[in-house]
């Protein structure tokens, strides 16, 4: 069984649209079945999908089997900052996709966990292995993988509570007005651009970045930025919306000269921070700064 647990910002959402803006690969219908079907439970309840969630309630629930059913091990190299019996703190290549879906069977991250690594949690299922939480194909940087299902239980709620340090380096289109700000903008799905997302204030969620101006150039400007939330693309349509898009992005950004020197977008995840799962002591890691912002920075 699949779980899934409540978190502040989920609270009081329906349990089907909790269900749909949390589990990905599968249709908004195929979900909704599962309700109909009772293979949804809050305990050992079967849970209707008109109930409203509550905060920290567990829903487990069978999803029907994905067209992958076995993710092999690849011999690829995997840059491991940190690891003990319960996780792992890889520092990810921008190009890298963190897990198998549609069109992307191998050369994942995930491939290269299972070769490098014996154990990992099985609470995502076979094709995201001790994935925790994801970053980009083309952002680089550290993220934290669980080895077993305590530890990914444990770490899954400190992302619901927004309480692990994530910080990040971009370089981003422009000049900034102000050395530092805040942009408080609820994301949600493109209306018609499906695998994008926008600020709007339909069906979305409150979304907050802190951003720092470190040095401003003649075309762009070298930030540091907090998230408070971890929305999917947060950074990139965060400040795509304030008209300062990340250098390089093919989504989100411009399509300048300078944009399509790189092969993805210009942004580092380079500071985690989280309590350890087993100690319950905050532990934080630091990962270098690409060469290839330094490229940027010169040609701007």
């Amino acid at each position: 069984m699949d779980r899934l647990i409540v978190g502040k910002d989920d609270e009081g959402m329906r349990a089907d649209r909790f269900l749909s803006e949390n589990v990905e690969g599968f249709s908004r219908e195929k979900l909704k079945s599962l309700f109909k079907e009772n293979k949804v439970f809050i305990g050992d309840m079967p849970c209707k999908a008109s109930r409203k969630v509550l905060l920290g309630e567990e829903l487990s629930f069978g999803l029907p089997k994905i067209e992958v059913l076995q993710v092999e091990a690849e011999d690829i190299p995997l840059k491991i900052v940190y690891e003990d019996s319960d996780v792992v703190v890889v520092d990810k290549p921008q190009g890298m996709v963190v897990h198998p879906a549609n069109g992307n069977y191998n050369a994942t991250m995930v491939n290269a966990l299972m070769y490098h690594i014996k154990d990992l949690s099985d609470i995502n299922g076979v094709i995201r292995p001790g994935i925790v939480h994801r970053i980009d194909k083309d952002t680089s940087g550290l993220l934290v993988v669980a080895k077993n299902n305590d530890s990914h239980i444990h770490l899954a709620k400190q992302f619901k509570d927004h309480s692990i340090t994530r910080r990040y380096k971009a370089v981003a289109h422009g000049i900034f007005k102000h050395e530092e700000g805040t942009i408080d903008a609820p994301l949600g799905r493109h209306k018609v651009k499906r695998k994008e997302m926008c600020v709007t204030g339909l069906n979305s969620k409150r979304a907050v970045t802190h951003f720092t101006v470190q040095k401003c150039y003649e075309k762009c400007s070298l930030l540091d930025l907090k998230l408070e939330t971890g929305r999917t693309h947060q950074i990139r349509v965060h400040l795509k919306y304030i008209n300062h898009p990340v250098v390089g992005d093919k989504v989100y950004g411009y399509d300048t000269k300078l944009d399509r020197l790189f092969d993805g977008q210009l942004l580092h995840a380079y500071k985690l921070g989280f309590v350890h799962p087993k100690t319950g002591k905050y532990i934080e890691f630091e990962s270098e700064i690409p060469k290839y912002f330094d490229e940027a920075l010169k040609q701007s």
